[in-house]
C-alpha cells in the first residue's frame, strides 16, 4: 500500500497552522473578556480619569479626618460657623464619631445653636457611653438652652466616668452657679482650670462663677486668660469687655469692641455694643451713629432700633424715638423701653390717649421685670402727670396690678 503526500506543503505544517490558530482565537476572545469585564467593574474610576484629562472630573469628597482637620483651623481662626459646617460633613461620613461629634457640639453652643448641641451629646453618649466628652457637652449645652438644673445629673454622671475631666468641672460650674450654688459653682470652675490650663471654655467658666460672687477683677483676669488662648473667638471679647463696662473701665471696653470689629468688621453686635459704652458716658451722638452702623448690617435688628429710640429720646426727639421704639417692636422686642419710654414721648408731644394707653400696657410688664422697681416708678409717674395735665383723664385713679402667683422653690440641685 502506498501513501500520497502533497509535497507541496511543509511536513505536518497543515495541522500545526489550525491547532495555533485555534489558540490564537481562544487568547484574544479571553483578553477582549477580561479587558470588557475590566472596563465594567472600574468604570467610574475610568471616567473620572478620562475626565480629568480634559479638566471636567468633579473635585473629589475630602475624607472626614481632612473636613475635621480644616474644621479645627477654621475654629482657631475664629471661623466658628465656617468651622460648624466642615464638622457637619465630617459627622455625616462619621455617624458615631465621638471625635467629630463633641467638636460640633462645641461649636453649636458657640453659635447659640444649644438645642441641636444637645442632641449631639445625646447622640455622643449612645455612640460611647464610657466617653466623659458626651455627657460634658450635653451638660453644657443644657446649661446654654436654660436647663441648668437638668444638666447637673448628666455632669455627675459623667464625673462617674472621668472624674478628672475639666470641660465636665467647667460646664458643672455654671450649671450649680445658675441654680444658686455659688460657692460650688466656684470650686468646680477653679477645678477645671486646675486639670486643663489650656482650655478657654474651662477659663470662661470660672470667670462666670466668679461674676455671681462679685470677685469681677479675678474674673476679668480669666477672661483675658481666655483671649489669650484664642485671640480670634470673638465670644471671649465680648464676655471680656462685658466686664470692663462693669467695673467703670470704658476705655478699655470700647477698645475690646473696635477688636472684635477688627477681626469681623460686619460684626452688628459689637456695633451695638459700641452704641451701648458711648451712651453710657454720655456721647449720645456717637453712639446713635454706633447703632446705625448695625442697623446698616441689619435693618430688622430690634435691640439696636431700641437703643436709637433711647439716644433720640434723651436729646427730647419724641417724633423720632417713637418711631424708632415702633419698629423695635414690630421686629419682636420685648425690651420694655420700647413700651414705656414710647408712652412717655407720647405724653410729652401731648397725645394723652396713647400716652394713656401705652403706659397702662407697660406697667403689667415693668412689674413683672426681676429688678423692675425704677421703671414701675417712671410709669407710674407718667400716668399721674396724664391725670395732671390731660383734662379728659383728670381724676382718673391709676391702674392697679394684681399680685403674681408665687412660684414653688427650685430644690436644691434641681431633683
Amino acid at each position: 500500500m502506498q501513501i500520497k503526500r502533497d509535497y507541496s506543503q511543509p511536513f505536518f505544517g497543515g495541522r500545526r497552522r489550525r491547532r495555533s490558530t485555534a489558540r490564537f482565537v481562544l487568547a484574544y476572545f479571553a483578553l477582549l473578556g477580561a479587558f470588557l469585564v475590566f472596563v465594567y467593574t472600574q468604570f467610574d474610576r475610568l471616567q473620572l480619569a478620562a475626565l480629568d484629562m480634559i479638566g471636567l472630573a468633579p473635585t473629589a469628597t475630602p475624607f472626614a479626618s481632612a473636613l475635621a482637620t480644616e474644621g479645627a483651623l477654621l475654629f482657631q481662626r475664629g471661623d466658628v460657623a465656617g468651622a460648624a459646617a466642615l464638622f457637619e460633613r465630617a459627622v455625616a461620613q462619621q455617624p458615631t464619631n465621638v471625635d467629630y461629634l463633641y467638636e460640633l457640639g462645641k461649636l453649636y453652643v458657640e453659635l447659640n445653636r444649644a438645642e441641636e448641641a444637645v442632641q449631639v451629646g445625646d447622640r455622643a453618649i449612645q455612640a460611647n457611653p464610657q466617653d466623659p466628652r458626651g455627657y460634658a457637652l450635653k451638660t453644657r449645652a443644657l446649661v446654654w438652652n436654660g436647663e441648668a438644673a437638668s444638666a447637673i445629673p448628666v455632669g455627675v454622671a459623667g464625673l462617674e466616668v472621668d472624674n478628672a475631666f475639666a470641660p465636665l468641672y467647667a460646664a458643672l460650674a455654671r450649671a450649680y452657679t445658675a441654680i444658686g450654688r455659688y460657692q460650688q459653682g466656684v470650686d468646680y470652675g477653679a477645678r477645671a482650670v486646675e486639670l486643663d490650663p489650656m482650655d478657654i471654655e474651662a477659663h470662661r467658666s470660672y470667670a462666670y462663677t466668679l461674676i455671681w460672687v462679685g470677685r469681677r477683677d479675678l474674673a476679668i483676669e480669666q477672661l483675658e486668660d481666655a483671649v489669650a488662648l484664642n485671640p480670634y473667638l470673638t465670644n471671649s471679647y465680648f464676655e471680656l469687655a462685658l466686664q470692663y463696662l462693669s467695673t467703670n473701665q470704658e476705655e478699655m471696653a470700647i477698645a475690646t469692641y473696635e477688636r472684635i470689629l477688627s477681626l469681623e468688621p460686619r460684626n452688628e453686635r459689637a456695633y451695638l455694643r459700641l452704641c451701648q459704652a458711648y451712651a453710657r458716658v454720655g456721647q449720645q451722638d456717637r453712639a446713635q451713629g454706633y447703632c446705625e452702623d448695625a442697623l446698616d448690617i441689619n435693618p430688622n435688628y430690634a435691640a439696636a432700633w431700641a437703643e436709637v429710640g433711647m439716644a433720640r429720646y434723651t436729646r427730647r426727639n419724641y417724633e423720632g424715638a417713637i418711631e424708632a421704639f415702633e419698629t423695635c417692636i414690630a421686629n419682636g422686642s420685648n425690651d420694655i423701653r420700647c413700651w414705656y419710654l414710647r408712652g412717655l414721648a407720647h405724653y410729652y408731644l401731648g397725645d394723652c390717649d396713647e400716652a394713656w394707653a401705652i403706659l397702662g400696657e407697660s406697667l403689667p410688664m415693668a412689674e413683672a421685670l426681676p429688678d423692675g422697681e425704677n421703671v414701675v416708678r417712671d410709669v407710674r409717674e407718667g400716668l399721674r402727670l396724664t391725670t395732671v395735665s390731660c383734662p379728659a383723664y383728670a381724676g382718673r385713679p391709676l391702674p392697679t396690678i394684681p399680685p403674681p402667683t408665687a412660684v414653688p422653690p427650685t430644690p436644691i440641685g434641681g431633683l
